[in-house]
């Protein structure tokens, strides 16, 4: 009897493709060292959302290992690489500009190299325009095959023609890639990637894969490194968090994760996104109650307040059920801040439907929103929608929800005076000389004036003023015995 071939599983052929890319880390060292007689540089600029940064930092990650060195303009690199975001339209126009730039700049360095990768890469309509009409690229790579770009930088530098993969494949999860991290004190870690929601609005689903969850070993091996690393702020990243573990052998929740995290020694915090509200669960809310590591900010996207809207948008979700979990939330965890995503003007939406949203938001309460006229990406459902407001309009309606919001945000702030406050200290005011700014648990801004020598470090700060968009304070005094 003919013995059945058993097939590699997934996970064995990308531990034999992580094993060729350290070949190919060498191949392509060596390579430059032949070619240049002072360490190359690489500009990398990333585009759109945490996920697509913490991309970047892994490019990055390969490129110092290979032996770049970081310009800060393209104009002093070797190599320039575009890691781009597809979620909304003009972000190609702004691509397109960006890599006919760069036409000039290789006339002047025949040698430059230029890579394009990221989410619009996986977009066949951007990759064909790019192959016919933009022959400066050198390399283009997709988001499932990132883990290969050692071995795909090497074709590209071996070859006088453009270097091409952006297949759609499985979601594969890549362990121990290298990482440059953009800072020393807060560190994003993917707990999953990809999204099965499909809502009518988004390219995501289409670029970025189904969903596939990593090991829960391997997050929290990464987490008490990262801490122990003396790393002050996690932010744990998928596209929807709320479905963590689905698919996994270990029967795990994403609240059952955040405990796990929770109980990690040291003196940090936990902040995640995005959080489907489909999916967001009371065991989550207590979990975040429960847990003092995990920040006392939700972001909950709710992208309409209005019931058909919400069902042309694919959410699975109703105001009522959003509104449930906001007020179990507020009853739970007393100092919860929300804040949230909202679409305007999506296909079809009248201005009474907008209304709804609007009264939302005030309901609600929100300590930031991140609104935004819709925008067409071809290839998803609302694409096809009949989209009759014209932009102007559309226009009139965010201005409306944006003085809603800072109606809100005046009130909530205002709160704060008098109060005292623990916030990290993120970075160097740019207004004022020796004065710092952070956030708290709830994501509101704080600027204090203190030497640059707390950067990185727990403040305590007492609030003198409470306004729009930031909190003012003070370092707090130290307590007396």
């Amino acid at each position: 009897m003919e013995q059945e071939l058993s097939l590699p599983q997934p996970q064995e052929v990308v531990a034999q493709e992580l094993k060729q890319q350290k070949v190919y880390i060498s191949k392509v060292k060596e390579l430059l060292g032949q070619r240049y007689l002072r360490q190359p540089l690489a500009y990398v600029h990333t585009y759109g959302c945490q996920g697509n940064v913490a991309d970047g930092e892994k490019l990055k990650g390969f490129l110092r290992d290979m032996g770049y060195g970081f310009a800060s303009c393209k104009e002093e690199a070797d190599l320039v690489l575009y890691n781009t975001c597809a979620v909304r339209e003009n972000a190609e126009k702004k691509l397109f500009g960006k890599i006919g730039e760069l036409k000039a700049l290789k006339e002047q360095k025949p040698e430059l190299l230029i890579v394009l990768c990221g989410c619009m890469m996986q977009e066949e309509t951007v990759t064909e325009k790019i192959q016919k009409s933009y022959r400066q690229v050198d390399l283009i790579l997709g988001t499932h095959v990132m883990h290969l770009f050692p071995q795909l930088l090497h074709q590209a530098l071996c070859s006088k023609g453009l270097v091409v993969e952006a297949a759609n494949r499985e979601n594969v999860i890549a362990e121990g890639l290298p990482v440059q991290r953009e800072s020393a004190f807060q560190a994003s870690v993917q707990i999953m990637y990809g999204c099965n929601n499909f809502c009518s609005y988004c390219i995501v689903p289409y670029v970025r894969g189904r969903e596939v969850s990593r090991q829960p070993q391997h997050i929290l091996q990464e987490v008490t490194q990262l801490v122990q690393q003396g790393y002050k702020e996690i932010l744990l990243l998928g596209q929807n968090v709320n479905s963590y573990g689905k698919g996994l052998e270990e029967n795990i929740t994403f609240a059952q994760l955040l405990r796990q995290i929770d109980a990690i020694p040291g003196d940090f915090w936990v902040r995640f996104m995005t959080s489907h509200p489909k999916d967001c669960t009371k065991e989550l809310i207590d979990t975040i109650a429960q847990c003092p590591k995990v920040c006392r900010q939700v972001h909950l996207p709710v992208q309409s307040g209005n019931d058909r809207i919400l069902k042309q948008m694919n959410r699975q979700y109703t105001r009522q059920q959003y509104l449930e979990l906001i007020d179990y939330a507020k009853s739970t965890i007393p100092d919860v801040s929300f804040s949230s995503d909202i679409i305007v003007g999506f296909p079809g939406e009248t201005y009474e439907e907008f209304l709804d949203t609007l009264s939302l938001v005030q309901q609600v309460g929100y300590q930031n929103l991140y609104t935004f006229i819709y925008s067409k990406r071809n290839g998803t459902k609302a694409a096809q929608m009949e989209d009759p407001v014209p932009e102007k309009e559309k226009a009139r309606w965010v201005n409306q929800l944006i003085q809603a919001e800072y109606a809100v945000s005046d009130k909530l702030n205002l709160a704060y005076e008098g109060k005292t406050i623990r916030v990290l200290a993120e970075n160097e005011s740019s207004e004022q000389d020796g004065c710092l700014m952070g956030h708290n648990s709830q994501g509101v801004l704080v600027k204090f004036p203190a030497p640059k020598e707390l950067l990185g470090q727990f403040v305590n700060i007492t609030v003198t003023q409470g306004r729009r968009a930031v909190l003012y304070g003070e370092p707090a005094a130290p307590k007396t015995v």
